[in-house]
């Protein structure tokens, strides 16, 4: 069980970056889009890949709130493993690093995005994939 996740150092800023231009509320906000992106994107990783922990830090109850366990679920079904598994944390945080770099890496293509508009693109796209 895990309390606590860190961002990578390089990521510090950029939370406060991407939750400043998107205008959706708190950090932790990006953050759960950032995870969530990551994921939809179906990008696997493996522990030996996991950056530093040197950066933005949330606790889990403010990360995920009363969510928590279907992030899990949605964690462990992607990998395929129990929520017992002790990596889960590290893979919550490679996803949500992830995630955030690629969030960054689109608003820097279309810096003309604000918040409402970014995600009514991803809930499009994401639409448009399963119909």
């Amino acid at each position: 069980m895990f309390t606590h996740i860190k961002t990578s150092r390089s990521n510090k800023q950029l939370v406060t970056e991407l939750s400043r231009k998107l205008n959706l509320g708190a950090e932790n906000i990006i953050a759960r889009i950032a995870f969530s992106y990551s994921i939809s994107k179906d990008r696997m990783f493996s522990i030996l890949d996991i950056k530093d922990s040197q950066g933005k830090e949330y606790s889990k109850n403010v990360l995920f709130g009363n969510n928590y366990p279907f992030y899990l679920s949605i964690l462990c079904t992607h990998y395929k493993i129990d929520k017992t598994n002790n990596d889960i944390p590290k893979f919550f945080k490679m996803h949500i690093d992830d995630g955030l770099e690629l969030i960054d890496t689109e608003l820097k293509e279309n810096p003309n995005l604000n918040g409402f508009d970014y995600l009514i693109e991803k809930i499009d796209s994401g639409l448009s994939e399963i119909c």
